[in-house]
């Protein structure tokens, strides 16, 4: 029998969802200034080379960093509502001749 999860609660979900938009604006910040950076390392060690360069650079650096942040996030929302220890093992279970 599997265990209810705490995000199945409406208040508990409600909070950490907002919990997780609110890093989610920081990271997004963050991630501006990371870009910021990586732009102007690009210019000071290359110059002024193409503008492809700074648009890859732009969007390699940027989207990197935010999947980051998402994925961080939602590690940190699963386990901070206990909602990884309402998932069971399933091989655990069958290994000890219990069915799902």
């Amino acid at each position: 029998m599997t265990k209810r999860s705490p995000l199945d609660d409406p208040g508990t979900s409600a909070h950490a969802w907002a919990r997780y938009k609110r890093l989610m604006k920081w990271m997004f910040a963050f991630t501006l200034v990371v870009v910021v950076v990586a732009l102007g390392w690009v210019y000071l060690t290359s110059g002024m080379p193409s503008i492809h360069l700074f648009i890859a650079t732009a969007l390699g650096v940027g989207l990197a960093v935010l999947l980051m942040s998402a994925l961080m996030g939602l590690v940190f929302l699963s386990s901070g509502t206990g909602h990884d220890e309402s998932v069971s093992d399933g091989d655990a279970d069958q290994a000890d001749g219990r069915k799902r």
